[in-house]
């Protein structure tokens, strides 16, 4: 039976995993878990030693997860951002708030327990971050949206997720209007940075992207023909 820190290894790895596939870096996996890389190293050992291994590990070349340990971060990823949506739609839970508190929750409760959670709020597909959920299958789901940065000057598009690991980031795009669902056209695009001028839609209010706020923001293109005046 994995323990608990194999559990959290394994959805870091996957969520590392789908930002750049391949081998996943132990500095780069000590930096997202914010531990010591001589404690990734020894984990990432013993992960690949049990029986059946949850990971494929290389020492200087980096691990990346088995079918088994692919299998393992969906679970805690379906429970993780299930108990999000509960949180934040059911108890009230701020966005900024309901990652550390699925964090707490996820390794106390059952599979039946998620079972009849998922079954009670009608297989919700996301988190509130905009995440998607994987199914009771534990295939892999489809990431949404594309990268903010990918935007062109005047194109329209809407928020479909936000990174979830920062709260003050959170709480930024919060004052600024950018959580998921919010539509907007881009009216200007800094050729050499990544910076861009944004209008909301329909509120008309005007809102700086910087290049870290872009980084956090997956988003949706629009018909532009579509935009309001």
């Amino acid at each position: 039976m994995p323990t608990l820190s194999m559990q959290d290894y394994a959805k870091a790895l996957y969520v590392l995993e789908q930002r750049q596939p391949g081998r996943i870096s132990t500095s780069a996996l000590a930096s997202y878990l914010d531990l010591s890389p001589a404690a990734v190293t020894e984990m990432l050992h013993r992960m690949a030693k049990v029986q059946p291994p949850l990971v494929d590990y290389r020492p200087r070349r980096g691990a990346r997860l088995t079918t088994e340990g692919q299998r393992l971060a969906l679970r805690m990823l379906r429970r993780h951002r299930l108990l999000e949506r509960f949180l934040h739609d059911v108890l009230g839970f701020p966005l900024e708030q309901v990652h550390t508190e699925a964090e707490r929750l996820e390794h106390a409760v059952s599979d039946a327990f998620i079972q009849r959670l998922a079954a009670w709020m009608g297989e919700p597909k996301s988190d509130p971050h905009g995440h998607p959920i994987p199914g009771p299958d534990l295939q892999p789901p489809d990431a949404p949206g594309r990268p903010f940065r990918s935007l062109a000057p005047d194109a329209r598009a809407q928020v479909v997720q936000v990174c979830d690991r920062d709260p003050e980031q959170l709480r930024r795009l919060a004052a600024l209007g950018l959580r998921p669902g919010q539509r907007f056209r881009v009216l200007e695009r800094d050729p050499y940075e990544p910076v861009f001028r944004i209008r909301l839609e329909p509120q008309g209010t005007e809102v700086l992207v910087g290049p870290r706020l872009a980084a956090a923001l997956r988003v949706e293109p629009l018909a532009t023909e579509a935009s309001s005046s």
